[in-house]
């Protein structure tokens, strides 16, 4: 409480009091089940008077259970004084998502005796209610399909949201959303892009650049937030100290730094590239620039082009780079992007190696585009533009590349896999000083196609995807940013149903989302008005686990295999896990193991598992556990973790596991299991009981 004066205002002092109800009543449920499974939903009420109460404890009902108890589903009890006692009604889950169980515990008037005495009613506080989600899956695994377009002044497009064969019946939901910026979506779910660096000095090098083009983007569009500032620049710190415990003598990096023979090639032009732009956001010692660009430059053959030395954990970071050529490109593009002068020696042989090359590979071709356009040479940029020009596909304002190699399948059915190819012909076409017309109008198209391999919560399928698609889209950005212009967007079923979002400058940035009810269904996204907007339909559902071992083995036991009474409380599960592609291992491999439902991991198995040698570190969800492993060879590895039972389940479903690769999540295979004792024991005390 405050008091105000003719001048300034005072406090009064504090005042404390405490407040209790005569009883109260708390519901106890698992995390989550899946549907059809059943268990026991328990209501245990207390009384806090010093004297017996009569109290009627309902459930109320609800389409979206059923319950097997008594007369209906409420129970009658005495409570006297501090005493506390469990009701509980066996449920069946039957609807999906968020289901609310509502429990009423009243305090009746009788002239009935609790043991000896007259039950009371308390003056106040006669009814306590007790409202609580629980959440209903569907089981199998997930699967997400976004489908997104960059939709600029009047323009529509038409998408048709379709199901499998084997969608888990009920299982289908989608949404739309709608917001001002391209990388509206990834911006959301900004976590996926700034995040703490960790890991080898591969990993910590991928982090690194993720805080410096997501703070690149941010700032060319103006939104760039103090709070989002300093926390980019506190991992952008974190992770400069720590590369550089990757450092060798000799000024090359390398992913386990001295313990390697040598520095990698790549790398340390990455990381030298990297170090150069996060110089706007922290101090950067110029020392280990110097030191890079010196190791790159005793590493230079008298053609002008570099060697490559050295090796990485994670060869697919260096995406389409395989051969000295696209190496010796890739190192040209970064030392510029550093700002190194023309005039420089070691510039003029770089540039005098790609002159003199001769590729029909789109790759290299796009990588040399770039490199061209950054050291202005204007004749061979474009001469390159014209030729990858007659390879292009163009279709619905949209133009991209394709690589002529087998694309790994997606888990989300939309990753193409020539992303970091078109984003460099992207950076290409924005490269020269002064971007002229026509090559902005080539650059729309492209960005249209990047925008439609969003995934469903932003970002792009590949490490090095990411890295060049940021890359560029922050680039683009930078010269196109405006603050002006309205859009409406109107999306429209077949059926009749719509929804219609407005974006203006002052809610650009704010992600508008909507529910899709026709599943399956064809909708129509129609945008009108001045400036772009990115809309993004996202369909999931569940299906069962595919049988797929292409490029991982999975196998699952629980130990003991055989149900017990002593396996009804707990077992263990042993995760039999090798890498079987064409790699002699992995990237860094992840396994999700959803548990059972009532179940959860005894943590004393689990610092035992953090300590085993290929496990980096692991996650604990309120129903999976989430193990990140270093990699996988041919040879097979186990993991083991226990599992306890807080809440008896009846009719569990089995629980899926997915491993993939961290890098290439199209690399996956999936499993499942089921606990011992599919079923809770048979119980007959549903109803009161102490």
């Amino acid at each position: 409480m405050f008091c105000t004066a003719e001048v300034g205002f005072g406090l009064s002092p504090t005042a404390t009091f405490t407040a209790f109800k005569p009883f109260f009543v708390e519901l106890a449920l698992p995390y989550s089940v899946i549907r059809g499974e059943a268990f026991a939903l328990k209501a245990t009420v207390f009384n806090y008077l010093l004297q017996c109460i009569k109290v009627r404890v309902t459930l109320a009902e609800s389409a979206q259970f059923q319950v097997q108890a008594g007369e209906n589903g409420a129970y009658t009890s005495c409570l006297c004084a501090d005493e506390g006692k469990t009701f509980q009604w066996e449920v069946t889950a039957s609807s999906l998502g968020e289901v609310n169980f509502t429990v009423s515990t009243e305090a009746l008037r009788t002239e009935e005796l609790c043991g000896t005495e007259l039950a009371v009613v308390p003056a106040q506080g006669r009814v306590d209610t007790v409202i609580k989600p629980l959440l209903v899956q569907p089981g199998g695994i997930l699967e997400e399909k976004a489908h997104s377009s960059l939709l600029c002044q009047e323009a529509s497009e038409e998408i048709y949201l379709q199901l499998p064969a084997n969608v888990l019946t009920g299982s289908e939901r989608a949404h739309v959303t709608v917001v001002g910026d391209i990388m509206g979506t990834s911006l959301q779910n900004i976590e996926r892009l700034l995040a703490m660096p960790y890991g080898s000095g591969e990993e910590n090098m991928v982090w690194f650049a993720h805080n410096i083009y997501t703070q690149q983007y941010l700032e060319k569009s103006e939104q760039l937030s103090p709070e989002i500032r300093d926390k980019a620049q506190g991992f952008l710190q974190s992770g400069y100290q720590r590369e550089l415990l990757y450092k060798h003598n000799d000024g090359s990096y390398s992913a386990s730094g001295k313990s390697d023979v040598t520095g990698n090639t790549w790398l340390t032009a990455f990381v030298l590239k990297s170090f150069g732009q996060a110089r706007p956001y922290i101090s950067i010692d110029e020392k280990h620039l110097e030191d890079a660009l010196g190791w790159l430059q005793r590493h230079q053959q008298e053609t002008g082009c570099f060697r490559s030395v050295g090796y990485l954990l994670n060869n697919a970071l260096q995406g389409g780079v395989v051969d000295e050529l696209s190496l010796s490109a890739y190192i040209t593009a970064a030392l510029l992007e550093l700002g190194q002068p023309l005039t420089d020696p070691m510039m003029t042989r770089a540039l005098q190696c790609l002159r003199k090359s001769s590729t029909s590979d789109l790759y290299m071709q796009a990588l040399l585009a770039y490199a061209f356009g950054l050291a202005e040479s204007t004749e061979l940029r474009d001469a390159l533009l014209q030729s990858l020009a007659q390879h292009s596909v163009s279709a619905g304002g949209q133009l991209y590349w394709q690589r002529k190699v087998k694309a790994l399948p997606s888990p989300y059915g939309n990753h193409a896999p020539s992303v970091e190819m078109t984003a460099y012909v992207l950076l290409a076409y924005l490269s020269l000083p002064n971007v002229s017309a026509a090559d902005m109008g080539t650059a729309v198209q492209i960005v249209r196609w990047l925008s439609k391999q969003h995934y469903p919560y932003g970002g792009f399928a590949y490490t090095q995807d990411m890295l060049v698609a940021l890359q560029a889209l922050a680039k683009y950005a930078a010269l196109t940013h405006s603050a002006s212009g309205a859009v409406s967007v109107t999306v429209s079923s077949q059926a009749g149903a719509w929804q219609q979002f407005h974006v203006e400058n002052a809610n650009r940035l704010v992600l508008q989302r909507a529910a899709l009810q026709e599943i399956p269904g064809q909708y129509t996204v129609r945008a009108s008005g001045k400036g772009c907007v990115f809309v993004q339909l996202t369909l999931r559902y569940n299906v069962p686990p595919p049988k797929s071992t292409v490029t991982f083995d999975l196998r699952l036991e629980t130990e003991p295999k055989e149900c017990t009474e002593s396996t009804r409380s707990g077992f263990s599960l042993v995760l039999h896990a090798r890498y079987s592609g064409e790699r002699p291992a992995s990237n860094m491999a992840i396994i999700e193991a959803k548990l059972p439902s009532g179940y959860t991991p005894v943590k004393r198995s689990l610092q035992q598992l953090e300590k085993q040698r290929l496990v980096k570190w692991l996650e604990v969800q309120n129903d999976q556990v989430t193990l990140y492993l270093d990699q996988l060879t041919k040879e097979e590895v186990s993991f083991t973790f226990s599992l306890e039972q807080d809440f008896p389940v009846k009719n569990l479903r089995a629980a899926p596991v997915r491993l993939y690769d961290y890098y290439k999540t199209g690399e996956h295979t999936e499993a499942e299991y089921s606990a011992p004792c599919g079923s809770a024991p048979d119980t007959n005390t549903m109803g009161n009981s102490q």
